[in-house]
């Protein structure tokens, strides 16, 4: 992100210092302006604006850090972000063309996505020939009709998307899209959901098909093997569409179970064209190398609607084994329940039992800092489904996953859970928190029997109370900057 790489000592405390260092050893570098106000800012933006035709090299804007070392390093990164630099881009390119088709793809969470199908064109030194539509609202909203003439850009340089039609070309024959209310894949009903709390209708139509929709198994297998999930090397996409058409991989558990199939139901995949004893063992030990896998990756793997790498991390980290996130999504804990909760499950009939045990649950995922109320309600849906039930019982009984490990084990802070409460005048919440987990320790936003430090700044109330109440380690901000010191 900043430019160069690891390196034990640095020629200069500033980002620009060391890239001038840099230049000065000989290594050619991007125009670099140093801006001392958002008016500097703003005027290299334009001039770098005016040039980018006749650079040597395709840029699509330009980005902006913080100049002093330190202060990146205080202000961290959001996932693989950095809080210390923001991208600011150009105006994206625009074409026109005509729209031939549009042709609906079914992705791996059942979302019926209408895709353009143009006449090709250049845009931004690239040949364009499809673009998103992003669902039939949109459609409706820029009016744009099969035969149209369409104006087309790369948002970003990067991603073709429709702006609308040129309406005094539009031909008498041109035909309203009729967006289809039943899946292309498998016939099963398309619909739109209402969100139960906002009462607002889902802007994407949805296939009801689950796990009978080829579209969704096939994209939901190729998803489990990609870099960030299981990365098994040889199962790419390709490989994923034939074999799961064939039916040597229909479910996540059956890439684990291939080898000892081979040549049982179908001939052995060293005979198969393309394939050869060499290259059919050297899939077979890659799956093989990835019978053990992190909790993070495991999660991420599975594919659960909102849960991506962050996500699927802090779950590691809050619960810290598969196992005890399965029994946490399956039954909350005591500690966990509301006054008058208990006499309320044992007089609920079983229906009734599950709904307030998902509430319970719900709530509990709530309080995780950096999980809302949309991705708490996905995680809770995922394991309340039998079926996505049996396939994680399917993998556990082939694969080893890991508990969690936090990134440095040798920390003090390792596996320990905080709780920052009052106002903190040494550091932001932000910065508190994203030191902590740089440390090895998990931040809540709750007290709990499972919180190992409360740090308390001026008008500390319940939580304060909470902790001393339960007998928790508290600490001023003092006292925990010095302990951090020696962590």
């Amino acid at each position: 992100v900043r430019g160069w790489g690891e390196a034990s000592a640095l020629p200069a405390d500033t980002n620009f210092g060391v890239l001038q260092a840099i230049h000065g050893w000989g290594f050619p570098l991007p125009p670099v302006e140093l801006c001392r106000s958002v008016e500097e800012m703003l005027a290299v933006y334009r001039a770098i604006e005016m040039k980018r035709a006749s650079l040597g090299y395709d840029i699509d804007g330009v980005v902006y850090k913080v100049n002093r070392l330190d202060l990146q390093e205080r202000l961290g990164f959001v996932s693989r972000t950095p809080r210390w630099a923001t991208a600011h881009k150009f105006s994206a390119e625009k074409a026109t063309t005509v729209l031939n088709g549009i042709d609906i793809q079914v992705g791996r969470t059942g979302a019926l996505t209408p895709v353009a199908k143009l006449a090709p064109v250049t845009v931004g030194g690239v040949v364009v020939q499809n673009a998103t539509l992003h669902n039939e609202d949109e459609i409706r909203r820029k009016d744009v009709r099969i035969g149209d003439t369409v104006i087309v850009q790369r948002a970003g340089d990067v991603i073709p998307q429709i702006l609308g039609p040129v309406p005094d070309q539009r031909p008498p024959d041109a035909v309203e899209f009729v967006f289809p209310t039943l899946c292309p894949v498998c016939g099963s009903h398309a619909v739109r959901e209402t969100h139960p709390k906002t009462g607002k209708v889902d802007a994407v139509r949805r296939c009801t098909g689950g796990l009978i929709c080829a579209a969704q198994a096939v994209e939901r297998l190729r998803h489990f093997v990609s870099r960030h999930a299981f990365d098994i090397e040889g199962l790419g996409e390709k490989n994923i569409q034939a074999f799961f058409d064939e039916g040597r991989i229909r479910a996540p558990a059956d890439i684990f179970t291939m080898a000892a199939r081979d040549g049982a139901d179908l001939p052995k995949l060293s005979e198969k064209e393309g394939w050869g004893p060499q290259s059919a063992a050297n899939l077979f030990a890659a799956i093989e190398a990835r019978r053990t896998i992190s909790l993070e990756r495991f999660v991420f793997a599975l594919g659960i609607r909102h849960v991506g790498e962050t996500t699927a991390k802090l779950l590691a980290k809050t619960f810290g084994s598969l196992d005890a996130l399965r029994a946490a999504m399956a039954e909350p804990d005591a500690a966990d329940l509301r006054a008058g909760d208990e006499l309320l499950l044992e007089r609920a009939s079983a229906d009734d039992k599950r709904t307030l045990h998902n509430a319970i649950i719900l709530a509990k995922l709530n309080e995780i800092d950096g999980i809302g109320d949309v991705v708490a309600q996905s995680i809770v849906d995922f394991f309340d489904e039998p079926h996505n039930r049996e396939v994680v019982d399917a993998l556990q009984r082939e694969l080893t996953v890991e508990a969690y490990k936090p990134d440095q084990v040798s920390s003090l802070l390792a596996g320990a859970t905080v709780v920052f409460t009052g106002k903190l005048e040494r550091f932001t919440r932000d910065e508190a928190k994203a030191q902590a987990e740089r440390l090895g320790a998990k931040v809540a936003g709750s007290v709990s029997k499972a919180t190992t430090y409360l740090v308390a700044g001026p008008g500390a109330g319940s939580k304060l109370k909470k902790a001393e109440d339960l007998g928790l380690k508290v600490m001023t901000e003092d006292e925990w900057l010095e302990m951090i010191s020696s962590a």
